[in-house]
C-alpha cells in the first residue's frame, strides 16, 4: 500500500500518538474545541536540521499560541530518541513519537529508508507540515521529500494570521 493523497479541507486522519513526558495527542483534534492545530513531522534525532528546525519552532512558539494554534512535532522516533530530541532542542510544546510507517502513508508523508545505520535504524518520514483550522479542517499541507525544504517558521505565523483575519478559503480542493 502507497502513501495517499490527503484532501485539502478534509480532516487530518485522527492518528493518537504517545507524548514525551506522557500523556497523548490525536492529530486533528486539538485540546480545545476550536482552536487551530499545527502538525510539524520531523524526521528524527538523527536529521540536525530537524534539530535546528524544532529550535526555531520553540523560539516562535508564543507567536504561534498568540494565532490561537496547539503545536505538536511527530517523528517515527522510539519514546528515547523523541525524548534526546525534546532535550538536543529545548522544546516545551507536545512531542509525540512512534508514527508508524502504514501512519506515515495514511498522512501522504515522502518516507526514506536510512543510508547507512550510522544514519538511523529504520524508515522515516521526510518533512510535512498540516495546519488543522478551527473547524477540524486541513487549511494548509506541506510536504517535502527531503530535509532541506520547509515551511518557513516566521512566514507560517504569519499565514496563519492573514488567513484568520482575511477568512480566507482552503484553497487546493478541485476534483
Amino acid at each position: 500500500m502507497g502513501t495517499k493523497k490527503l484532501t485539502s479541507g478534509g480532516p487530518l486522519p485522527a492518528i493518537t500518538l504517545p507524548l514525551v513526558g506522557g500523556g497523548k495527542a490525536t492529530l486533528g483534534r486539538p485540546q480545545k474545541e476550536g482552536q487551530w492545530q499545527l502538525v510539524f513531522v520531523y524526521r528524527g534525532l538523527h536529521c540536525p536540521l530537524c534539530k535546528q528546525y524544532l529550535k526555531k519552532l520553540e523560539s516562535l512558539k508564543e507567536q504561534f499560541i498568540g494565532t490561537g494554534a496547539e503545536i505538536v512535532a511527530i517523528s517515527g522516533d522510539p519514546a528515547e530518541k523523541a525524548a534526546a530530541m525534546v532535550e538536543a532542542t529545548g522544546a516545551t510544546f507536545a512531542v509525540a513519537y512512534g508514527l508508524s510507517i502504514e501512519q506515515m502513508q495514511d498522512l501522504g508523508l515522502y518516507i526514506s529508508n536510512p543510508r547507512s545505520s550510522d544514519e538511523t535504524d529504520r524508515p522515516f518520514p521526510e518533512p510535512g507540515m498540516f495546519a488543522v483550522n478551527g473547524e477540524g479542517k486541513v487549511q494548509l499541507i506541506d510536504l517535502s521529500n527531503t530535509p532541506f525544504n520547509r515551511s518557513d517558521l516566521g512566514e507560517l505565523v504569519e499565514t496563519i494570521e492573514w488567513i484568520q483575519e482575511n477568512n480566507y478559503p482552503i484553497r487546493g480542493t478541485y476534483e
